[in-house]
């Protein structure tokens, strides 16, 4: 099979220069070889019902053609889709054995500098470490469905490319799919326009025919509420048949707007845990794994610096390092000192803060509490509304450079003395309230300021 896979490769080659970039990217480099039968007949399997029309429309010639040149010029080309490929298989190999290879979609799934060897550990992330290990080791068996949440650039997703990676290399015949909420909701709605049933089936093929299916982002399923639904018949699907289910998000599920009650139940079944911003040694370990991964010559001052300076955000932290090292190289430095190392911070800090307005801090906060910009700048009163009104309100004066009578415009007219009350409850919040303290951490990571 490798020597078709290679041959497949070249027809990919030269169709890419024979039809647009659209064709290409949308019907032609999704192309499944399923099998290259003893009759010299190349079975290849379409992504969709409509990418096998297409095809079969606008650019079979063009492949037949192709695979002449490449294969052998007596070889017939036979063009299925998903659902077809279920009954070919069932007719032509009844034993099920694997005789098609995994698409470029499938190879390029996950990101292979993210395994556990690479994440490091410490008192913030051991629990969900230990707890995705398991799962990997054992899927299906430990923790299912297992759901981790935490800020933005903590290790959520390294996390699940870890899982991906490993069950790759120890459990290469295991079905498995990793997809953001954004697209598991993409693919539905685009199965739900379509007016064939055969859409709605390849889509339920997609989801379902799986030994684990990893969702990212899974807090965007927030407000959608046939989305949800179908979520939940794709995860009991998935759940009663022993299937492994591995979520993120940034927030547990009973804090999720509008999350249905039974997927809240059924997310809870699993193991919920959390992932921590890592404390200063982590950080320290962290920065020192990376440099070393990436062959950087850095002092450990900068380490220190960084370190110090970025304490809620790994991805942000490990991008300030990669700045310092640029820095380091234009002046021909082999080593990156502190003088590169506060440029670089004061650089970052300047462009976050250059792309930062009143309606982009505002915007984080009404997505965070579920709410509307109109409702957050109007005259409501209610809690629900007030409380994030007050935030956004301490965010805007404590990140930007604004005058109080500004914000107080902004924010429906309101005086400056109203501005000031709302700014100082919230500063009070912040010392004595542990939760307040969270939500500023958690607003803060997503506007990228610390």
């Amino acid at each position: 099979m490798e020597e078709i896979k290679s041959l497949w490769n070249k027809v990919l080659s030269k169709l890419e220069v024979q039809v647009s970039s659209v064709s290409f990217e949308l019907w032609i480099k999704t192309i499944e070889v399923l099998e290259y039968r003893e009759n010299k007949v190349l079975v290849l399997v379409a992504s969709t019902t409509t990418a096998k029309n297409q095809l079969i429309k606008n650019h079979l010639k063009q492949i037949k053609e192709t695979v002449f040149q490449v294969f052998d010029e007596n070889t017939e080309v036979e063009i299925i889709d998903l659902v077809e490929k279920e009954q070919y298989i069932k007719i032509h190999n009844p034993a099920n054995e694997q005789i098609f290879t995994k698409t470029e979609e499938d190879k390029n799934m996950f990101n292979l500098k993210y395994t556990f060897e690479n994440f490091v550990v410490g008192k913030s992330n051991q629990f969900v470490y230990a707890g995705a290990r398991a799962v990997a080791e054992n899927p299906g068996k430990k923790f299912n469905p297992l759901f981790i949440y935490g800020g933005v650039g903590l290790g959520k997703t390294h996390l699940l490319h870890a899982i991906g990676n490993y069950i790759i290399q120890f459990y290469p015949n295991l079905k498995i799919k990793y997809v953001t909420c954004e697209k598991f909701t993409n693919d539905y709605i685009e199965s739900m326009l379509s007016k064939k049933e055969e859409s709605k089936i390849e889509f339920r093929e997609k989801y379902r025919n799986l030994d684990i299916l990893m969702v990212d982002d899974i807090q965007f399923l927030s407000k959608k509420d046939s989305t949800q639904e179908e979520f939940f018949h794709t995860f009991n699907d998935l759940y009663q048949n022993n299937k492994q289910i591995i979520l993120s998000s940034d927030r547990p599920p009973k804090e999720i707007a509008t999350l249905a009650q039974r997927l809240e139940s059924r997310f809870a079944c699993g193991l919920i845990q959390d992932i921590q911003p890592p404390d200063f040694e982590t950080r320290i370990a962290i920065l020192r794994k990376k440099a070393q991964q990436e062959r950087y010559f850095i002092d450990d001052e900068v380490i220190e610096f960084i370190a110090d300076k970025i304490n809620t955000n790994i991805r942000e932290m490990e991008g300030l390092l990669s700045k310092v090292h640029f820095f380091a190289s234009l002046l021909g430095k082999k080593s990156a000192g502190i003088d590169e190392a506060k440029e670089a911070f004061k650089e970052n800090l300047n462009t976050v803060k250059e792309n930062l307005t009143l309606d982009s801090i505002t915007d984080v906060v009404c997505t965070h509490f579920n709410i509307s910009k109109t409702d957050i700048v109007g005259k409501k009163k209610s809690k629900d509304i007030v409380e994030p009104r007050m935030i956004a309100i301490y965010l805007i004066n404590e990140i930007l450079d604004v005058p109080l009578i500004s914000i107080g415009k902004y924010f429906g007219g309101r005086d400056h003395t109203t501005i000031i009350h709302a700014r100082d409850k919230i500063t009070e919040s912040v010392k004595n309230d542990p939760e307040i303290k969270n939500i500023i951490s958690q607003l803060k990571m997503l506007i990228n300021v610390s």
